[in-house]
């Protein structure tokens, strides 16, 4: 091998191994929002007075428990969103590492839908508390899926 495909192994390695870090890095932030999210839910499910910072602020202070239900479904499916994001990036849970691969692309859709949703809500807070971290999970997502 000649010095010059030495030289560009080398800086394809480091180009890779460069890539890989901000792709693990994604996928941990995408985790970390991910559990504020689900900590939220989950106060929420158990009476926290925060409904004005969800589904469009219809319900101030607690959550009828009817409505909790949603609360709950979405904490399982933000759970399954992280260890995707996470076996996509290679991290954790190697049992779906290959069927990660087209799943990231729903969690990015969901996020998608989530950042369009939560700018266009009619709750101030809501939309001021969400928009940012929704639109985070949709950056760290995209970049875990593209790498």
């Amino acid at each position: 091998m000649s010095l010059q495909h030495a030289i560009l192994a080398a800086a394809l390695a480091l180009k890779t191994m460069e890539m890989k870090m901000v792709s693990n890095l994604a996928a941990v932030l995408f985790a970390f929002l991910t559990l504020a999210v689900v900590v939220f839910q989950l106060a929420l499910v158990s009476g926290a007075p925060w409904g004005e910072f969800t589904l469009g602020g219809k319900y101030p202070g607690k959550l009828p428990r009817p409505i909790r239900i949603v609360s709950i479904f979405s904490a399982i499916l933000l759970i399954a969103f992280a260890a995707i994001v996470l076996a996509r990036a290679g991290i954790a849970f190697k049992s779906i590492r290959e069927s990660s691969h087209w799943m990231v692309w729903g969690v990015i859709g969901y996020c998608v839908v989530g950042t369009v949703l939560n700018l266009k809500t009619p709750s101030r807070r809501e939309r001021a508390l969400w928009s940012p971290v929704v639109m985070l999970m949709l950056l760290s997502s995209l970049i875990v899926g593209a790498s």
